[in-house]
């Protein structure tokens, strides 16, 4: 036994000077001193390896932008990328000058070809870029244009322009009509420094369904945040690439986006309008929250009576817009108790009344004006409920446009007029219905440019009947507004 405890003694010892300096065999504190550095050396070498590799991919996350974070997100911090094409600009260039001002809006206009300019065109219009060639991105959709990848691209073409002090970038088509300043509300509750989608899916539900309901449709407009639009831009050319078959631009965007993790954030104030005709039905009854955009201007009708396309929009934008563009389609509901008339407001828009008393509940369904975007009156084919038309034309609302809008300086006070009533789409000569009560509305409405900083919530309003003039107070509701509504239902 002491023979093989000494031959096992003399195999350690060997053993130790064969992984350990012959100083330190016997040595325990040098032992662990060295046991250690290895252990350090090994992690350390390690973690460094992981900070670089990390580094060098394309999902990492997004860095503070250093320039103004302190300041609210204001116009200037918005860039506007306008998809465009020659065959259509000398109609759809008008629509951009409804609400593109040079003196506080950025943005570029993206052509397929260079088009002829006035000198009000350069006055009034972003700067013109031609988009790059994009033969080399395969593209083989049957029934779509492969002009989708070119408009796919204009979020990395418009990066590319390097634009200081960008937040936001905004992507839309020649026909799309923003109202800025309410833009500008909403995209402040985000942080652009995040990755943040935001738009809004079609009001078609096959459109839905054909392509993606979780995608924003680039005619209502969507904004990208410039911690998304540099990711996106490392990675768009290669995911185009992997979905030649999608149809549209928008699809692709979306197809990329899902690759990258980053889902739709929904505002309903983005509007696709994937409808056609009257679009009376959709504007009375604007959900409650900041009107953002229009599209589809030349599918249609303009939205008053008598008036050109652009020259009602720009009616609605010197008025209403100008003086309270947090305000805009805002709709209140309220009763006339002697007329027995409900009365509806769409702020800046229209006045409606209806005889009888119908619940706020029917008043917000939109009535079903336009026809569906395969042009025919399907009513299972929209994306949110509506309601009919009384067949009895005599039965249908009366409907009230604006006529003049100005501002008393001394009380602060919105005083917007509307006339001209007519029956909703009303039909032959051979109706004949009960004489219209009142010839003029005049409504009377405070500024409210905070009303979105605050808890959602519709206005009240309260009438006031004299003779052939109808006075109408809307506001922020009070305590017992609604109590006092309900007892007249």
């Amino acid at each position: 036994m002491l023979l093989e405890a000494n031959n096992h003694r003399l195999y350690m010892a060997r053993s130790n000077q064969q992984f350990f300096p012959a100083k330190f065999v016997g040595s325990p504190f040098r032992l662990l001193t060295w046991v250690i550095i290895a252990i350090s050396f090994i992690y350390t070498t390690y973690t460094l390896s992981l900070l670089y590799y990390s580094s060098s991919l394309s999902f990492n996350q997004p860095s503070p932008v250093s320039t103004g974070e302190g300041e609210p997100t204001a116009l200037r911090h918005i860039v506007f990328g306008i998809a465009a094409s020659e065959n259509l600009w000398k109609t759809r260039k008008n629509y951009i000058k409804l609400w593109y001002h040079p003196n506080r809006t950025r943005g570029v206009v993206w052509l397929d070809k260079p088009v002829s300019l006035t000198i009000s065109d350069r006055a009034l219009l972003p700067p013109i870029k031609i988009s790059s060639d994009t033969t080399r991105f395969p593209f083989t959709n049957p029934t779509g244009h492969r002009s989708a990848i070119r408009i796919s691209r204009i979020i990395s073409e418009t990066l590319a322009l390097n634009f200081t002090d960008v937040r936001w970038f905004v992507m839309c088509d020649d026909d799309t009509v923003f109202l800025p300043d309410n833009l500008v509300g909403v995209l402040a509750d985000y942080d652009h420094r995040q990755y943040y989608y935001i738009g809004t899916s079609s009001e078609s539900h096959y459109q839905n369904i054909n392509f993606s309901n979780r995608m924003a449709y680039g005619g209502g407009g969507f904004a990208i945040s410039h911690a998304l639009a540099v990711l996106l831009s490392k990675n768009l050319d290669s995911c185009i690439h992997r979905y030649p078959t999608l149809y549209g631009s928008d699809e692709r965007i979306q197809a990329c986006m899902a690759e990258l993790g980053v889902p739709l954030t929904r505002h309903s104030g983005f509007h696709q309008y994937d409808v056609y005709g009257e679009i009376f039905g959709l504007l009375a009854a604007h959900p409650v929250v900041p009107l953002v955009s229009f599209h589809h201007l030349d599918l249609l009708s303009p939205v008053f009576p008598k008036h050109t396309r652009v020259g009602g929009l720009k009616k609605i934008f010197q008025g209403p817009v100008s003086l309270d563009s947090a305000g805009v389609m805002q709709q209140s509901i309220c009763y006339d108790v002697d007329g027995n008339w409900t009365v509806g407001v769409a702020w800046g828009y229209s006045v409606q009344i209806v005889k009888g008393v119908v619940s706020p509940r029917t008043m917000e369904i939109p009535i079903r004006t336009f026809l569906h975007w395969s042009n025919n009156w399907d009513n299972y084919a929209y994306a949110f409920t509506t309601r009919g038309l009384p067949l009895d034309h005599c039965k249908r609302p009366i409907v009230y446009y604006l006529m003049s809008s100005m501002l008393d300086e001394k009380t602060n006070m919105t005083v917007t007029k509307y006339g001209n009533p007519q029956r909703l789409l009303f039909i032959g000569s051979d109706h004949i219905c009960d004489e219209t009560p009142v010839e003029e509305m005049v409504v009377y409405k405070l500024r409210d440019p905070d009303i979105w900083k605050r808890t959602p919530r519709r206005n009240c309003c309260k009438v006031e009947k004299k003779n052939k003039k109808m006075n109408i107070h809307v506001g922020v509701c009070r305590d017992g507004d609604y109590e006092e509504m309900m007892k007249l239902q």
